[in-house]
């Protein structure tokens, strides 16, 4: 998958709705789609050219997926590993990309978005299980302990990260010690657990051509 350079509060408002790209930004009212809820290069009283619906829902729920994992190019390799688990291929697409490591790590509130928690990861900043490991895509499982290195961890702006994630709160699927800079990835979440949005299946059909 290309990158997608477009700004990113630009992105937010073509999908109509937060992406969380921006971090502490996009939960108050400077964000974009807040302040300006209709499409770029539209009004609000002209909100654009029109799009047939599927394919249009099927583009923004394939961003949302991309979004939310960062794929940067994955994409065939994450299409393809959810056909051999059991279960529905969508629901197992999702578990697959929330069990990324660079995904766990923002959950766990080690940046204050999803391309800083990967900065982290990518900068020797994490551990899993006492290891150092340097991979985003890296695939997290039941039980493993992620923590923060001490010199990561008393960074000001990773502090404040954590601090901002604890206020919202964390997924009932991860138990985080704020304090300690650590968490535990306890299971994959229920499919009621994660963002109705995003309309998986239709992911599902786009791979599957």
């Amino acid at each position: 998958m290309a990158r997608n350079l477009d700004a990113k509060c630009r992105q937010c408002r073509r999908e109509g709705e937060k992406l969380f790209l921006k971090g502490e930004k996009c939960f108050t009212d400077k964000c974009s789609v807040e302040r300006r809820a209709y499409a770029p290069a539209s009004t609000a009283k002209s909100p654009g050219s029109a799009c047939p619906v599927t394919v249009r829902n099927c583009a923004k729920s394939k961003r949302s997926v991309a979004f939310m994992a960062f794929l940067s190019g994955s994409s065939a390799k994450c299409s393809a590993m959810p056909n051999a688990k059991k279960g529905q291929t969508g629901e197992n697409l999702l578990k697959l990309l929330e069990g990324r490591l660079d995904t766990v790590a923002y959950r766990m509130g080690f940046g204050v978005s999803r391309a800083e928690a990967r900065q982290v990861v990518r900068h020797n900043g994490v551990l899993i299980n006492g290891k150092r490991v340097d991979i985003p895509s890296y695939n997290v499982r039941p039980g493993d302990v992620i923590q923060l290195l001490d010199s990561t961890r008393s960074h000001l702006r990773t502090k404040a990260a954590l601090e901002a994630a604890e206020s919202r709160g964390f997924p009932v699927w991860l138990e985080v010690d704020v304090k300690a800079g650590k968490g535990v990835f306890k299971s994959y979440p229920a499919r009621e657990d994660l963002p109705p949005s995003i309309n998986e299946g239709l992911v599902v059909e786009l791979y599957s051509r």
